[in-house]
């Protein structure tokens, strides 16, 4: 049987990075090629920090082809802890399993005088039912005992809790965890690590010593239309340069939520439905929905329709 470490790709050069990201669908920017490219090599976890939309869970994902490792996801959320993220215990499993065992149990007990004997036969034989068998790892400890190599996602760590946030600085130190009924887990293979983070709080100094720092913005022009064309190819070229032009002037007003990538693409893909070759002032009023989220939003882009409409990008 062959080695599943084998199966993994090391970056050689950021070059090779961008080459490797898109060939997984990621355009990749000089500033992302080189900090995953660092990241490999150097073992260490990346923060990637940016507004809402921008790529950053899809880097990880990226990465974790163009590397040939697991993706493990670890979605944060307010009142997440070590247990969630960890590991818990199957107790239903366990149950089950007393009950199967019930016979066993009795001789075990059998001939005890007192109570507190009996509970000290039970107690001895409590590695039975506190093994790996009944272990259920969570993300965190999914991603150390991964017998092929992990990239693991810690997704959004700004939602979470500053606890939960110290926790994690033990986990990226050692990469071991320490379960009481069984002792220290080490890694399997070493996981490389991505945070990601739309500065909903701002994360400690302890964290962001042990990561590579990465702040993804809004493309630029002519980052964003490779991107729909690469994501889109059957899309006409015309209407491809009217919608990122239309999207970077919305992104110039003072807005409540800018539009992101994710929504660039999902308001290409419904002008095609519409079978729209061009974006005018008609067209993008009905359709502003797609793309703004709040109606203030979709307000103050209205009062402009005309210049966003005829914005266009250099030939």
């Amino acid at each position: 049987m062959s080695d599943p470490a084998s199966d993994v790709i090391a970056l050689q050069s950021p070059s090779d990075a961008e080459q490797r990201l898109r060939a997984a669908g990621y355009l990749a920017s000089v500033e992302i090629s080189t900090a995953s490219f660092l990241a490999d090599r150097l073992e260490k976890p990346i923060l990637v920090e940016g507004p809402a939309g921008v790529g950053k869970t899809e880097l990880a994902r990226a990465l974790a082809t163009a590397t040939g490792r697991e993706l493990v996801r670890l979605q944060c959320y307010e009142g997440l802890d070590e247990a969630k993220a960890l590991y818990e215990w199957e107790y239903a499993k366990q149950l089950l399993y007393t009950q199967l065992l019930k016979d066993k149990i009795a001789e075990t007990i059998a001939g005890a005088d007192t109570l507190s004997q009996a509970a000290d036969r039970i107690a001895a034989s409590d590695a039975v039912f506190f093994s790996r068998r009944f272990l259920l790892p969570r993300p965190l400890l999914a991603a150390l005992l991964s017998p092929r190599p992990t990239l693991l996602l810690i997704d959004e760590i700004d939602k979470a809790d500053p606890e939960f946030e110290a926790f994690l600085l033990e986990l990226l130190s050692d990469f071991a965890v320490t379960v009481p009924e069984l002792g220290t887990l080490r890694a399997v293979h070493l996981p490389r690590v991505v945070l990601t983070s739309n500065a909903a709080r701002e994360l400690s100094d302890a964290l962001k010593r042990r990561c590579l720092h990465l702040f993804i913005d809004f493309p630029s022009a002519a980052r964003e239309l490779s991107i729909v064309q690469a994501r889109l190819p059957g899309i006409a070229d015309t209407l491809a340069r009217k919608v990122v032009a239309a999207v970077q002037s919305l992104r110039k007003l003072d807005l409540k939520k800018a539009p992101s990538v994710s929504e660039t693409l999902d308001w290409v893909r419904a002008l095609a439905l519409l079978n729209a070759t061009t974006l005018d002032a008609e067209l993008l009023g009905q359709t502003l929905s797609v793309v703004l989220k709040h109606e203030a939003d979709i307000a103050k882009a209205r009062e402009r329709l005309n210049a966003i409409a005829n914005a266009d990008l250099p030939a």
